[in-house]
């Protein structure tokens, strides 16, 4: 078995950020524990959020190589579990990400991975500066 990577993306969220690094660039993506959006992840133009000291990167997001910074304390919580990039139709919790003009909201999908997974995880970047 190979590394297990901690991030993946369905066909209709790839579509969806195909269309968004089209009209805005590179992008990144961050997941925060709680207050205004919720667990919601967000998209935001690449370096328009900054994480948190030791928030952790689980990118990047393939086939876009683009950042996914998790709250470090949410990432505490679902450390071993796989994160599926989704979209939904609909207005998700605030306003922020650029996919909410569209009418889309972005959502994770969450898969506990098997002891022989845990083993092989891909290593983790934590945010320092």
């Amino acid at each position: 078995m190979g590394v297990t990577k901690r991030l993946k993306i369905t066909s209709k969220a790839k579509e969806l950020v195909e269309e968004l690094q089209l009209e805005h660039g590179e992008l990144m993506f961050y997941q925060a524990g709680g207050c205004c959006e919720g667990t919601q992840p967000m998209c935001f133009l690449k370096g328009g959020y900054y994480p948190r000291l030791n928030d952790v990167n689980i990118g990047p997001l393939e086939p876009f190589g683009f950042n996914f910074w998790i709250d470090r304390d949410l990432f505490e919580y679902w450390k071993h579990s796989e994160f599926e990039l989704d979209v939904l139709d609909g207005f998700g919790t605030g306003g922020f990400s650029l996919e909410i003009p569209k009418g889309k909201t972005f959502k994770i999908n969450y898969r506990i991975f098997t002891t022989e997974e845990i083993e092989n995880l891909d290593d983790l970047k934590r945010y320092e500066h």
